[in-house]
């Protein structure tokens, strides 16, 4: 049973950076597809980025076009998501999640998932 601890998060100002990290315990990546969602309050889960852990390309969210980056700590066996140009609308708790490989359209669906963390909170405020 793979379980999923994210760390990270926290509060920033309007144009900082923070970085999330999400390692896994109780068994590795392999074989899994990786992504972070986030949920801001009142709002639906939504996709932020994610990627097969052993190749495949990294998709991101409009939204973290150019601001986020996906990447994988293969040491740590880890899923880090640096956010620079922080934004007051990334505020939301940000949520790593783990499921067996699939195509890479489907990693947008969070019921594709089948482990995830408890999440970490961002906020972002002036």
């Amino acid at each position: 049973q793979v379980q999923l601890v994210e760390s990270g998060g926290g509060l920033a100002r309007p144009g900082d950076s923070l970085r999330l990290s999400c390692a896994a315990s109780g068994g590795s990546f392999n074989s899994f597809s990786l992504a972070w969602f986030r949920q801001a309050p009142g709002k639906e889960r939504e996709f932020v980025a994610g990627s097969r852990w052993t190749g495949g390309a990294t998709r991101y969210a409009d939204f973290g076009q150019g601001r986020f980056t996906f990447s994988k700590d293969r040491l740590r066996n880890s899923v880090l998501l640096q956010m620079n140009s922080l934004r007051p609308e990334d505020t939301a708790v940000y949520y790593c999640a783990a499921g067996y490989n699939f195509r890479q359209p489907e990693l947008v669906d969070p019921d594709r998932y089948e482990y995830w963390g408890q999440g970490t909170q961002v906020t972002v405020s002036s």
